[in-house]
């Protein structure tokens, strides 16, 4: 199957590079190019790709309020210069599939754009425990009975996804089909209201 992308990125150099990098791979289709994070919203809303690989800092509207407006219809991955601060943390919280920094090699950056395709969350492995660390001392508020709602399996799927673990390797742990994850993944975001699997690691990290 090809995975369709959507690169939005303020400079036309980057984006030319991305695409080049993208449609290097036998199995992605680039089907559009937008400069700015309004540009981004509208074309994938009327083209509908599979994910969006969002810059976070563009005109007109950056990156975080693009992937925010496209929560439902696109996953997004952020890929984009590291720095810890509201930028990154408002992408993650906005939803974003993922995050990568600019200066992942090409077979790491199709790598992650087939892992995020597949329904994956992923975090650079670079930024990873920076990250968790940083949301960890701002918590998030939530009602004190969320937890409830999880089935004990559910909890488990939890903190599978909390380890960065695919559906395949949840499945594996767990001993279940990986379509059953796939279900169990999907009710636990729905019961905490949480956008991505990323997210659902920073709850948990949180205190869950």
């Amino acid at each position: 199957m090809t995975i369709r992308v959507l690169v939005a990125d303020d400079h036309a150099a980057v984006r030319t590079g991305l695409v080049l990098i993208l449609e290097g791979a036998d199995d992605v289709e680039v089907v559009g190019e937008a400069a700015d994070g309004e540009q981004a919203v509208a074309m994938a809303r009327a083209l509908r790709p599979d994910l969006v690989l969002m810059d976070v800092r563009m005109p007109r509207m950056d990156g975080i309020s693009a992937t925010r407006e496209l929560a439902g219809v696109t996953d997004v991955l952020i890929l984009t210069t590291f720095d810890v601060d509201e930028y990154v943390f408002g992408a993650l919280r906005a939803g974003a599939a993922g995050f990568l920094l600019k200066n992942t090699d090409a077979d790491a950056l199709v790598e992650a754009v087939r892992l995020v395709a597949r329904g994956e969350g992923l975090i650079s492995p670079a930024v990873t425990r920076k990250l968790i660390t940083a949301f960890a001392q701002q918590p998030v508020r939530r009602e004190p009975d969320q937890l409830d709602q999880l089935t004990p399996r559910e909890r488990e799927v939890l903190a599978c996804v909390a380890r960065g673990m695919s559906n395949a390797e949840i499945a594996k742990e767990l001993d279940m089909a990986e379509a059953t994850t796939k279900t169990h993944v999907s009710r636990v975001l729905g019961k905490l209201g949480l956008r991505s699997r990323v997210q659902a690691a920073i709850y948990y990290s949180e205190g869950a």
